[in-house]
């Protein structure tokens, strides 16, 4: 998949679930394989109220993410929340760097699949 592709899968698998929020500047995708692991750093202002949307190509499997700040503490791992829902609302309240560490689950099958996975990060104030 070229990331023309990957552009293509966000505007039509994940846009709409930012639901009320405005999309920031960035585009975050790659093209991922079933045991990659990849982390992006983003900085999130005070005050501002933010959906993080991870969406994954369904070849994938589930796609598990965490949050965590600057000195690695965990904030949120979707393995411990809600695992079928790909986002999570929250509002900071001193702007910070997060991390952000999306894991593709390990396949069960000899083919190796490889599929988009997009991070989408929406605000309101």
């Amino acid at each position: 998949m070229a990331e023309a592709q990957c552009r293509s899968f966000t505007k039509k698998n994940c846009l709409s679930s930012l639901d009320g929020y405005i999309q920031n500047d960035n585009y975050n995708s790659a093209i991922l394989i079933p045991g990659d692991e990849a982390e992006l750093m983003l900085t999130f202002l005070a005050g501002q109220d933010y959906r993080l949307i991870i969406c994954s190509h369904p070849v994938l499997g589930e796609v598990a993410y965490e949050i965590n700040d600057a000195g690695g503490k965990l904030l949120f791992d979707s393995r411990k929340n809600e695992p079928d829902v790909n986002y999570v609302d929250f509002k900071v309240e001193t702007t910070q760097q997060l991390q952000i560490r999306v894991q593709v689950p390990e396949s069960r099958t000899a083919i190796m699949h490889e599929g988009c996975v997009t991070v989408l990060v929406g605000s309101k104030s």
